[in-house]
């Protein structure tokens, strides 16, 4: 069940998450590789071929829009990442490779 949206290509589901329909995909992925990489919508589009340009384009535009909300949804969760590395400590491997010198 979705929540409809003013942009044709979005919805919102159960948990109010912004997501692409007729996909998986949440609308904070697709911002994601578009922040990370400088991936155009074209860009976008050939990295995920299963969407079309309108669900791009609508789904940036749906960014734009809530920028402020859905930039805080990326610090938690980076925040929550490195919550939870610090919790784990360093791996074997990063300890071994420590010891060798190569990092």
């Amino acid at each position: 069940m979705f929540v409809e949206t003013r942009y044709e290509h979005v919805g919102l589901n159960k948990s109010r998450v912004p997501v692409i329909l007729g996909t998986t995909m949440k609308v904070i992925e697709l911002v994601l590789a578009h922040l990370a990489y400088g991936w155009s919508p074209e860009e976008l589009h050939f990295q995920f071929p299963y969407l079309t340009l309108g669900q791009i384009h609508s789904a940036l535009a749906y960014y734009w829009d809530h920028r402020e909300e859905l930039d805080q949804d990326i610090e938690d969760r980076l925040a929550s990442v490195d919550q939870y590395r610090q919790s784990f400590g360093e791996t074997p491997l990063v300890v071994n490779l420590k010891s060798k010198g190569l990092i």
